[in-house]
């Protein structure tokens, strides 16, 4: 066998060219073959665990038997290389490229302003390519299914989904076009002959789709699929064996001989585990050319499924029998179809198996608790033959454990037709509508002889309620032999509770949550059992309503802006909708982030290792067994510092590597050099920590207080005399609000590349950051050498949100020293889990507030206090406990008004700067508290907002003039385009006839302080060439996140210098063009660096003048042609010293912030209160900018902005274990919007005729501010679960905390099913999660 073995070659074809490995390692998956052996770097890593699509790619198969060609997406960081035999596989860079031509659907997503930092593009490129190629005219629901595996965390979707909808027949409404300026915009056309609308992309100028011009499937793998005798194959890794035989009888005898040994189809279940929890299998088996496992066999009872089918062959073939059969005999069928559209992306659902579903009995199985309620089967073979297995309460034995033995194989699966009288339906929750595990699942069936309403067979099935697919049996028997009736049900609901029981301390969490759905499942159930026997005549009675599922219809949004004034030459790209600068080169999969540069020969990797306490003394680090692993090179630790071992910040200290003690778990103890990934990966395992415990760690707010544990100073705000007002008021009221964390998940990880140039100590440092002028200064002062022997170059960042700033420093630093011991370059890319650990996210908050006010609505007095928890670090929380303070008037005009905030030290990693900047988490309290003012005085909320805003000159509570008269015009237009009174009568409406299902609205304002309190931080500095051919380099010292700085700075250089943009180009920012930059943040880095390269084209042009008056009529080549001869300079730097701001916080007072934004916001909210699921049905956005200096820029910010708001204030959440371990380290535990949780009617207005003498060309900056608005989805979900609990009798404030997941929302409501469920005593059980 051996002999045979080693000439077992790989063969498959990637973007046309063959592809043959003959040392294909088990371990390899297509996603690290392409990028590190091909160099075909366009497929990106997000996630490494099929939770993202950013490494999406189509794969192509060729089915002998039919003589089709089978195209499906699939995610490549799951796809085993060995598993792609006669596979022919299509990246990103085969589909188009700059050099070639580029595909419709990478032109479409760049100019419909759909790619922004560019990291998910190639992804949700290839996720639309594979439709096109199944369906080249698809609908809107195909679009929003085939993106609903991708995610993206810059442009809020809404242009992602417009640049695609392009290729939809469906519709041929104007508002298809782009803008949606049109028809439907109805009442605003003056009689004057007005120009048409601005629109942000031009529909008529996309190339057109041509199918005939897509890759052929190649024809020698038609020719070895039809001719070869299939040979089973063999591959052997560095550890691992890969055998994939070509028959039953094989397979059976491999499973017999070893029985542990998985079965891999899809690598959907082992991968990951493999992957994230470190199993190991010496051994794995890939039945994939098994043809009896993929043949499907019909009977008169039913349909046989060979269980190597993928869950969307599945899907489509109980599509295609739907029809072909009387309704009654395929209720399982449908209800099954239901299921699987809600099973996993579609990337999973292509490439995982029926089988693998069933046996890997997973608690919360969205599939098996249907398959058991519907009398489903399974047929397994062994060498002891074959038997049938009823897939009942018996066949799910323990925690992911089945009744059959380890060698036994399903083969297939019998799905039986349902009978007269016979109905299945499905239920499940989970944290996001779509492409999220199931929180709780439900498979129901019931059975009625003809004509009567009595039980003969019902069968309930749940997942999620414990460690295995449950059968509520005793619920069952309950039910059975009696009428269905409101008697027979009110004691199932009884039965099942006390059946059903959860311990307080589960894993998962959510208990009387999870103990509550099932609750409303089985009446969602009993709702449509009566509706079904009403339509067969078998009760008369009125019935109760019939609960609709939420809309989820995207409509096409609007974005209105200004045209640019009548006399604009043609030429000057400012105010104009330019597509970002990189967009199309993002969308081939040509852009160059970190981890793509090529690696340089000897290059070695680093991978952390991190402590396992929270609060312990170290007491050994062995590294013996990690240096004795293979390609392990070295252990880096504190010892090894040359420099600098501990950095100082405003105050405190912090290690690069710890050495004595830990305050976290996470906190990086050493670092392993390994030649590659793996293998240093491999050594971090290895290498052994012992630690001695600490008593008494700190995790929450409460914990930290009660041991006064602060980071120094507090900062304290008071205007007017709070404490005697309060004598004076006819109403006070106290209340807290608390606000969980946000984790910034940038689609591209931390990733540095350290190279020594080899000489004179000097290095190049390759870096996704937002401040390359503090990793210079880090890992200078970390190797003891000056900063002019470092260089930091940023070409771009995937995203960063704040989250690149000080963390990615401190990794340079120990990057660094890895590759000054080693003299070798040194690569650190962290893994989405490791990143989510280690780097903290936005600080969480306890706000409480005690507020005096009159009976008319006017707030008179309020003291409010914000504890943020800060983590083990001081990193930045200092100032973000200034900025809360800073901002806790919002919009409201309150005459006497106190307010303090603390940074909480804690033993969780350190918390860091989150885009908003404490500022999301400043205004929620307060709106929080506007919100239960109204609900004291029984009003609505945007009145008693209205009564206390500023008007007219005004001045904040630390003594700063302002205008408001933006911000009022904001909201007065917000509640005209929103409609917003005619919809709130509608919403009220339909909640008086909705009993489980309630509107909500809310409308919100902001007023955001732009620029650093810091003053030095506002400065910066340009440099710009121009070369004698005419073309002009420019460098800033902003750096670019997808935020488009270097978009708008070409635009500037483009208006100064009188020039197209074409001739100007930004290669990177680096340290050794433009010196000592400000970190991009603070929505400042147009305003800063705009101002700096406009000075430096002004000084050249200004020195080109004499050369223009002398050949007035000569081109802008000539000119520079003849300044070069005529000793000209054309180099210049340009430099801003920014806003002289300050802050005295003994007097109180002072001039923070430079100006401020405005806007207001208003959502519209359809909630389940029986599952706390929600839609948002509507979103309008006033925001004033100023005068834009892009629009299509401007606007991708805000709704990116919103959409992130949205994921803060309802789903994201940070979930730690009792002893500070963090439990959300990727998608797959941690949700961020996806495409399901745009709002269904998404619109943005940029407010007309307004300027801002304080920023260039009379712009606003706008990076930070909408993200708060989303906090009107939060309070529209508040407002709607109000509306709930009204039905039970409860009125006045009530608590809900943010996030409001369906979780908060569904326990918010209080329905008769949630009240029914006893709480557990606090103090009496260890939860499962802290509250954070």
């Amino acid at each position: 066998m051996s002999s045979r073995r080693e000439e077992d070659t790989l063969c498959f074809f990637i973007n046309g060219k063959k592809v043959t490995e003959k040392h294909a390692d088990p371990e390899t998956m297509l996603l690290s073959f392409l990028r590190e052996k091909l160099r075909l770097t366009g497929t990106k890593s997000g996630c490494g665990g099929g939770g993202c699509g950013a490494c999406t790619v189509m794969v192509s198969r060729y089915q002998p038997a039919t003589k089709t060609i089978n195209h499906f997406s699939a995610n490549a960081c799951l796809l085993p290389l060995c598993q792609l035999h006669g596979a022919a596989v299509t990246t990103v860079e085969g589909i188009g490229s700059t050099k070639t031509q580029i595909h419709p659907v990478q032109e479409r997503i760049a100019k419909a302003h759909g790619s922004q930092c560019g990291f998910c593009t190639p992804g949700m490129v290839m996720a639309m390519y594979a439709l096109l190629r199944n369906k080249p005219q698809p609908n809107m629901d195909d679009i929003t299914e085939a993106l609903a595996g991708n995610l993206c965390r810059c442009t809020g979707y809404r242009p992602i989904v417009d640049g695609c909808r392009t290729f939809c027949q469906e519709t041929n409404c104007c508002k298809v076009n782009g803008n949606g300026n049109c028809c439907m915009n109805r009442g605003n056309q003056t009689d004057e002959t007005e120009r048409e609308p601005p629109q942000l992309f031009d529909k008529d100028e996309f190339l057109p789709l041509d199918p005939t011009q897509e890759l052929i499937f190649p024809p020698e793998l038609i020719l070895m699929a039809e001719k070869e005798t299939p040979q089973t194959l063999t591959f052997d890794g560095e550890r691992i064996r890969w055998v994939s035989p070509v028959s039953l009888e094989e397979l059976v005898l491999l499973k017999t001989e070893n029985p542990k040994a998985p079965l891999v189809m899809g690598n959907t279940n082992i991968g990951p585990d493999i992957k994230f929890k470190g199993v190991f299998h010496p051994l794995i088996i890939s039945p994939t050319r098994v043809l009896e496992l993929f043949e499907v066999s019909h009977t008169p009872t039913g349909v046989w499924v060979g269980a190597g089918c993928t869950l969307a062959e599945l899907r489509s073939l109980l599509q295609k029998l739907v029809p072909q059969f009387p309704e009654e005999k395929t209720e399982l069928f449908r209800a099954l179809i239901q299921q699987l559209g809600n099973l996993g992306s579609v990337q999973i659902r292509n490439v995982a198996s029926l089988g693998g579903q069933v046996i890997s009995a997973y608690p919360n199985s969205d599939l098996n608790p249907v398959l058991a309620a519907g009398r489903c089967k399974v047929s397994v073979i062994s060498n002891g033959g074959r038997r049938e297995v009823p897939l009942d309460q018996n066949f799910f034995v323990s925690f992911c454990k089945t009744i059959l033995k380890p060698e036994e194989i399903i083969v297939s699966v019998f799905i039986p037709f349902t009978r007269k009288g016979e109905f299945v339906r499905v239920f499940r929750q989970a944290p996001r509508k779509e492409t999220s595990f199931a929180t709780v699942t439900s498979g129901m069936r019931v059975f009625f002889s003809e004509g009567s309403r009595v039980v003969q067979d019902v069968s309930v099935y749940y997942g999620g309620m414990g460690a295995t697919t449950l059968s509520a049996s005793k619920t069952c028997a309950a039910i059975a032999t009696r009428p269905w009736d409101e008697e027979t049900l009110s004691r199932a609901y009884d039965v099942l509770l006390d059946e059903l029981v959860l311990h307080p301390s589960a894993p998962g969490g959510k208990v009387e949550f999870r103990r509550s759905l099932s609750l409303s499942f089985l009446f969602k159930f009993n709702l449509e059992v009566l509706q079904e026997l009403r339509e067969m005549n078998v009760i008369k009675e009125e019935l109760p309503e019939k609960i609709q599922t939420l809309p989820r219809d995207i409509q096409p949004g609007l974005q209105e802006f200004q045209h640019v004034s009548k006399g604009q030459s043609e030429q000057d790209p400012v105010g104009r909708p330019i597509m970002h600068r990189s967009a199309i080169s993002q969308a081939t999969g040509e852009a160059v982030y970190c981890d793509d540069m090529p690696h340089a020969d000897g290059e070695l990797f680093l991978s952390l290792v991190t402590s396992a306490r929270a609060h312990a003394k170290i007491i050994g680090l062995d590294m013996s067994e990690a240096l004795r692993l293979p390609g392990v090179v070295d252990v880096i630790t504190a010892e090894d510092i040359p420099g600098v071992k501990v950095r100082e910040s405003f105050g405190y200290q912090e290690e690069l590597l710890a050495q004595s003690e830990v305050s976290c778990v996470g906190q990086i103890v050493c670092a392993v050099v390994a030649d590659t990934r793996e293998h240093a990966k491999r050594g971090a395992y290895a290498v052994k920590i012992s630690y001695e415990d600490l008593p008494d760690p700190a995790f929450t707010v409460e914990e930290a207080v009660e041991k006064s544990s602060f980071f120094e100073p507090r900062r304290k705000l008071e205007r007017g005399n709070v404490t005697e007002a309060f004598q004076t008021v006819d109403h006070i009221y106290e209340g807290e609000v608390r606000m969980g964390g946000q984790e910034h998940f940038y689609m591209e990880t931390q990733s540095m590349l350290v190279v020594p140039v080899g000489e004179e100590t000097e290095f190049n440092i390759y870096v996704s950051t937002q401040w390359p002028s503090l990793t210079q200064e880090t890992v200078a002062e970390t190797l003891g050498i000056p900063s002019n022997r470092v260089t930091c170059h940023v070409k771009r960042m995937g995203g960063a949100f704040g989250g690149k700033v000080t963390k990615t420093a401190i990794l340079a630093g120990i990057t660094s020293v890895a590759a000054w011991k080693t003299n070798r370059a040194v690569r650190c890319v962290l893994e989405r889990g490791e990143d989510m650990l280690i780097t903290g996210a936005r600080h969480p908050v306890l706000g409480k507030y005690k507020v005096g006010f009159m009976k008319d609505g006017r707030i008179v007095a309020a003291d409010l206090q914000y504890y943020t928890n800060a983590g083990n670090v001081v990193d930045e929380s200092l100032l973000v406990a200034e900025k809360i303070v800073l901002h806790m008037d919002n919009a409201y005009n309150i005459p006497n008004l106190r307010g303090s905030g603390a940074a909480c030290r804690t033993n969780l990693p350190s918390n860091t700067a989150f885009r908003g900047f404490g500022v999301p988490q400043s205004l929620l309290v307060v709106e929080n508290m506007i919100n239960d003012v109204a609900m004291v005085l029984g009003r609505p909320a945007h009145q008693i907002r209205e009564i206390n805003m500023y008007k007219g000159p005004s001045v904040t509570h630390y003594k700063f003039e302002f205008s408001p008269e933006n911000m009022l015009r904001c909201w007065e237009e917000c509640k005209v385009k929103s409609e917003y009174s005619a919809r709130r009568r509608a919403a009220d409406q339909f909640n008086q006839q909705s009993r489980w299902k309630k509107r909500g609205m809310s409308i919100i304002p902001i007023k955001y302080g732009i620029a650093f309190a810091e003053s030095f931080l506002n400065q910066a500095a340009a440099l710009v060439h121009i070369y004698k051919d005419g073309s002009v380099l420019v460098t800033h010292g902003g750096t670019e996140m997808g935020q488009g700085i270097h978009t708008k700075m070409q635009q500037v250089a483009s208006r100064e210098l009188h020039i197209p943009p074409s001739k100007i180009y930004i290669s990177e920012t680096s340290t050794n063009t433009v010196p000592n930059t400000c970190p991009s943040a603070a929505s400042f880095g147009t305003d800063a660096n705009g101002r700096a390269v406009q000075n430096a084209c002004q000084t050249l042009y200004q020195r080109l003048k004499p050369i223009r008056e002398k050949k007035p009529k000569g081109s802008w080549e000539s000119w520079v042609n003849d300044a070069f001869f005529e000793k000209i300079s054309l180099s210049a730097t340009g430099f801003y010293r920014g806003p002289d701001l300050y802050m005295d916080w003994e007097k109180m007072e002072g001039q923070p912030y430079a100006y401020f934004t405005f806007g207001a916001c208003c959502s519209e909210v359809e909630l389940d209160c029986l599952t706390g699921d929600y839609r948002t049905v509507r979103t309008d956005i006033v925001m004033d900018i100023g005068r834009s200096v892009n629009p299509s820029v401007d606007i991708g910010q805000i709704e990116g902005a919103f959409m992130q708001g949205l994921g803060l204030y309802t789903m994201e959440e940070l979930k730690f274990s009792p002893s500070g371990v963090l439990y959300t380290r990727g998608p797959s535990q941690y949700k961020i919007p996806a495409v399901c949780d745009v709002p269904l009617q998404f619109n943005v207005f940029l407010l007309s005729d307004t300027h801002n003498p304080h920023a260039i060309y009379s712009s606003k900056g706008i990076g930070e501010p909408v993200l708060f608005l989303g906090s009107s989805v939060f309070f529209a979900i508040k407002d709607a679960a109000a509306a709930a609990r009204s039905e039970s009798g409860l009125v006045g404030p009530f608590t809900l905390n943010s996030p409001a997941t369906p979780e908060k929302a569904c326990m918010a409501c209080a329905s008769p099913f949630t009240q029914k469920i006893p709480a557990s005593k606090p103090g009496s059980f260890k939860p499962w999660a802290l509250n954070i």
